[in-house]
């Protein structure tokens, strides 16, 4: 994939600087056209507007327009092939490892109470959210932090979202243009005011009177304004004037209004008019998975709505400039055309916008899972298993860790509780973060970074990283207990869930944390949940000739002239190795 993107990225720079070329080239012709132009108007004036020079310069005119028309198409495609570009490059980061300088992180999405997210790195820097993100709208990164933090799909929705990753995986080119698409677009944080504003239903004036009168006042100045050009009737100009001195007074009086219900519209009008390409993109495509149909389906009922309320806010942001904002209300009653036009629009189709800007975020985060088959050297689309609490996989890697430095293990965790024990920096506590992170990505649809898995969706619930909470008063060992109770709660209610505890009870005294892991380790297995702890005592492993469910793996370290060497590799069994001394000799402190 890396060779493919590179090769694409040397095709669309060769065309880019054609583009830019021809644009230039255009730019300097445009300039010489003005001058001449200019020239031509001067000997228009000068010798007293003869038919010849004024056909001339009409010539001169149209050929200016078309040559500029044709200038605004070559930077236009010039701007699609850098866009085209820069998302080939953001590709090969991620399959390089560059993607840890990507801006955008979902910080915003961080809690530190949610069940899994900061312990497998979901969002956040150096996160999956960071690593897959494409999306560029506001409600396709909403959507792909849902997807990401609470999925909660039904098996056949699972499917279905399986089969709509695949179609879009294979197909580079198009879901690379609708990146390049809802980039023109970008993300505010105000847009789900503006949709807030669209389903608003209340009328902008209440009953027909007024917008009668609004309407016959428009017809009768506008047709007096033409009647003085024509005839020069002073009567009618007088006319005219004091139909635009009416028409002022009226705008005057509804400007409050007026801006108020335009609201956000004033402010993003070029938004509407961008998701335009976008709709058009997707209601033309021909898919075959019958998640991408329903998103179709949805989006093509907005085609026409989206148009029209991109001409809407195409004529509002025509009001950007005060006096042309005056001159056409004076003249047209502008704002109030435009805020009936507005009401009109919001009777027909406010209750369906939000529907239709959904579903193209969940397209958008869709194209986001698309990006993992693409970057990453093993994945594969996981089988959902009708038993409970399986996990299979042959070949199972992290998929944040660069291709070249992944260690992929094989994983069969079929209604078991592992207990992993093992040295330091042997391999534990990564090899439960890929479990959860590929469970994660399984549960929402996704591919997998293994060469193959079996699962049963279940809900991941981490105690992993524990901290004090000192604005609480708590203790690193009181903020386990209170995690490793919610793990004991989720599998009394029944829930189907793997948990994932590391270094269990670390904040505590030896005797404490061996008692507390067995007591804890015993209910856990009582209550048919599934999971892995990771340990260094010992005798917690022992729990395994009492309970069938209960099996130990470990991860082992060697040496070799000296120096300390881990192959990352889980084996059966408990931990034969020890590498605290070697550690503590290193460091300098034995």
């Amino acid at each position: 994939m890396q060779q493919f993107l590179e090769t694409e990225i040397k095709r669309r720079e060769a065309a880019l600087a054609e583009y830019n070329r021809t644009a230039n080239i255009i730019g300097i012709f445009k300039v010489i056209w003005i001058v001449m132009c200019g020239i031509t108007v001067y000997q228009v004036w000068t010798n007293h507007f003869p038919l010849k020079l004024i056909l001339l310069l009409c010539a001169e005119i149209i050929v200016f327009i078309l040559s500029h028309l044709y200038h605004i198409r070559e930077l236009e495609r010039a701007g699609h092939e850098a866009g085209l570009i820069r998302i080939a490059k953001k590709n090969i980061s991620r399959i390089t490892g560059g993607w840890c300088s990507f801006e955008d992180t979902g910080k915003e999405f961080i809690d530190y109470n949610h069940d899994y997210s900061s312990d497998l790195d979901i969002v956040g820097r150096n996160s999956l959210f960071q690593y897959l993100n494409s999306t560029n709208t506001y409600y396709g990164r909403q959507r792909l932090a849902s997807d990401l933090l609470s999925p909660g799909f039904s098996n056949e929705e699972i499917r279905e979202r399986q089969e709509a990753v695949s179609e879009l995986g294979s197909d580079y080119a198009w879901t690379s243009q609708i990146e390049y698409l809802s980039s023109k677009i970008g993300i505010d944080a105000s847009f789900p005011e503006l949709i807030s504003e669209l389903q608003e239903q209340k009328h902008f004036i209440e009953g027909r009177p007024v917008k009668w009168l609004v309407s016959l006042s428009r017809i009768l100045t506008i047709t007096a304004v033409l009647l003085s050009l024509l005839t020069r009737d002073t009567l009618i100009s007088a006319a005219a004037g004091v139909m635009m001195i009416f028409q002022l007074l009226i705008w005057s009086v509804g400007f409050s209004k007026i801006n108020r219900y335009l609201g956000i519209m004033l402010k993003l009008p070029y938004k509407i008019a961008r998701y335009d390409d976008m709709i058009q993109e997707i209601a033309g495509y021909n898919f075959h998975s019958e998640k991408l149909k329903q998103i179709q389906a949805v989006v093509s009922s907005a085609q026409e709505a989206i148009h029209s309320l991109s001409r809407i806010s195409g004529n509002i942001s025509q009001c950007q400039n005060g006096i042309v904002r005056t001159i056409l209300n004076i003249l047209f009653l502008w704002d109030y055309k435009n805020a009936f036009d507005l009401d009109r629009w919001k009777q027909e189709h406010g209750a369906s916008t939000e529907s239709w800007f959904a579903a193209l975020g969940e397209l958008e985060s869709l194209i986001s899972f698309a990006n993992l088959p693409r970057c990453l050297s093993t994945s594969c689309i996981p089988v959902i298993s009708a038993r409970p609490n399986i996990i299979e996989a042959r070949g199972m890697g992290h998929p944040l860790l660069n291709n070249t430095q992944r260690v992929c293990n094989d994983l069969n965790l079929d209604n078991h509780i592992f207990i992993i024990s093992g040295s330091n920096m042997s391999g534990k506590t990564t090899f439960m973060r890929t479990a959860g992170i590929n469970m994660i990505l399984a549960n929402a649809g996704s591919c997998v970074c293994a060469q193959q898995m079996t699962f049963t969706p279940m809900n991941v619930i981490t105690s992993m990283r524990i901290a004090d909470e000192l604005t609480e008063g708590i203790s690193t060992f009181y903020a386990e207990l209170k995690r490793i109770k919610k793990i004991i709660d989720a599998a009394k209610a029944g829930t189907c869930q793997l948990f994932l505890i590391d270094e269990i009870f670390r904040g505590t005294n030896s005797a404490d944390r061996l008692r507390g892991a067995e007591e804890v380790i015993k209910t856990l297995c009582t209550l048919g949940t599934s999971g892995m702890i990771t340990t260094h005592d010992l005798e917690v492993c022992k729990l395994s000739a009492s309970f069938r469910r209960i099996v130990n793996y470990s991860f082992n370290e060697h040496y070799t002239d000296g120096e300390i060497c881990f192959d990352y590799k889980i084996k059966n069994g408990v931990s034969k190795t020890t590498n605290a001394e070697y550690l503590l000799k290193k460091v300098g402190i034995l």
